[in-house]
């Protein structure tokens, strides 16, 4: 799997275990909806910037946005 749809699915995890919609999400981050929708699908490629706002969004340390994420496919 694709590295930004494996990020993707963690955002979309941790946002759902936090009970948050794609638009409060969004606003939290200080982005459009659509953004994040394309982010949970593995769609959009994202800055370091918007990962630390979505840290913060999320109230946790950045290096917990890759937990569990395998970041390097060993061929």
């Amino acid at each position: 799997m694709d590295v930004r749809k494996r990020f993707g699915k963690r955002v979309k995890e941790l946002r759902q275990a936090r009970g948050l919609s794609q638009e409060a999400l969004a606003r939290l981050a200080g982005q459009d909806t659509g953004f994040i929708s394309g982010i949970e699908k593995g769609e959009c490629d994202i800055s370091i910037e918007l990962i630390q706002k979505l840290s913060i969004a999320f109230q946790i340390n950045i290096s917990a946005l890759f937990e569990g994420l395998e970041l390097f496919e060993v061929p």
